[in-house]
């Protein structure tokens, strides 16, 4: 059991669904990053996504795109990125910690390297986007094999034939983008995306976590209500960019984190 397993058994036991944020690391530098991962548990983040800032992050649009730019000017590297989520287990033993990224940086440090270096972080599990599961091999399962969850993503596109192959090696939950194209584009629609995630769950026991276009609280209980729970990014990463001090970032935050408690 990892942490993402006791945080999903914990609230289906007090019968709420999970909120996830996702936030760049580093942005917009690593002191602001860092104090704005120590308020997300706070504002009522049940699951952090802590973003690897790459230099060509083809899954994301601008807003997740300029976030990762203004981190890698800003110094930002993998060992910084490992050390906020360090610095957050000084305070916090439970939330857990996701890197979400591209393989780029996992590879040129080396697997093994890099497994040993995020589980003495505190690391929970891993998404890398540009790894199709027919990549297995390369990453997810040495990071199943070391104690990390590796989460994979479906998508619209993701057909019957597809779905198997997609959950095969898939652990903590799957993560459903919710539309078609990049992040922060267009809103998500809980109609649209109820039967999907029926689908979903119709071949695996995993939670089904849905993220891609949620904005606001109403858009966050709505997901969350036909779903396991719901993550946002651009939304946080906007408020951030926009300069807002992290106590405003974190009631941003709380916000939408209440929203989806609320389904």
């Amino acid at each position: 059991m990892t942490r993402i397993d006791d945080t999903f058994a914990r609230l289906k036991a007090e019968g709420k669904k999970a909120f996830v944020a996702y936030v760049m690391a580093g942005d917009p530098d690593y002191e602001t990053s860092l104090q704005v991962v120590k308020a997300l548990p706070g504002a009522g983040v049940d699951i952090i996504e802590l973003g690897m800032p790459f230099t060509d992050p083809m899954a994301d649009g601008p807003t997740i795109q300029l976030a990762g730019q203004r981190a890698l000017d800003g110094g930002q590297t993998l060992d910084k990125t490992l050390q906020i989520a360090r610095e957050l287990r000084k305070q916090d033993q439970q939330t857990p910690i996701v890197m979400m990224g591209y393989y780029n940086p996992i590879y040129s440090r080396g697997v093994d390297r890099f497994l040993a270096q995020a589980l003495e972080a505190g690391i929970d599990g891993l998404i890398v986007v540009d790894l199709p599961p027919e990549e297995d091999d390369e990453l997810c399962i040495p990071a199943q094999k070391a104690g990390l969850n590796f989460i994979r993503l479906a998508t619209p596109t993701t057909d019957d034939k597809r779905l198997p192959k997609v959950l095969q090696n898939t652990s903590g939950f799957v993560y459903y983008v919710s539309i078609t194209g990049i992040t922060g584009a267009a809103e998500a629609d809980a109609a649209q995306v109820a039967p999907e995630v029926a689908r979903i769950k119709s071949q695996t026991d995993l939670p089904v976590i849905v993220g891609f276009g949620i904005k606001t609280p109403g858009a966050a209980e709505s997901i969350a209500a036909i779903a396991d729970g719901c993550v946002v990014g651009s939304a946080i990463v906007s408020e951030i960019a926009a300069g807002k001090p992290v106590d405003a970032v974190a009631s941003f935050v709380k916000g939408l984190a209440d929203g989806a408690h609320r389904a």
